[in-house]
């Protein structure tokens, strides 16, 4: 019995940290109607390159319906926007693929601005789809 709990620290102890999920790291920021609203979440991709993910990431950004895709390779993001409401107000969206080590740490911000107002659900799922994409 000592063995096995030990054996099982050696594991616990020498297991890398696994990163909570998309859906775990959503937050939301700011008051709807009244201030502009920040959607935000991340994920840790391990033993991944920056580059490649982001290229997955541009076409899981497309498959969510925005529009404007706009790939910076120098700073490892994404932008584009999305038009919902007919008013001409835009929606924005940021992804950026950030290589740490042997990882890739994926950041997303979904921005609605002042006035507007969304179903945080439906944003956590379409953040956690692109994030997801890659």
């Amino acid at each position: 019995m000592k063995y096995v709990i030990a054996a099982l620290g050696v594991i616990t102890f020498s297991s890398p940290v696994l990163a909570a999920s998309c859906e775990k790291n959503f937050t939301v920021s700011g008051v709807p109607m009244v201030t502009a609203v920040s959607y935000k979440s991340w994920q840790e991709l391990p033993k991944a390159k920056a580059p490649a993910v982001l290229q997955k990431l541009a076409q899981a950004v497309a498959a969510e319906g925005f529009s404007g895709i706009q790939i910076n390779k120098a700073l490892s993001s994404i932008d584009a926007h999305q038009e919902t409401s007919g008013s001409g107000r835009i929606q924005t969206l940021r992804v950026v693929a950030r290589q740490k080590g042997t990882s890739v740490r994926i950041d997303a911000v979904f921005n609605i601005q002042a006035g507007q107002i969304a179903d945080k659900n439906v944003i956590r799922e379409g953040i956690c789809n692109i994030i997801n994409g890659a």
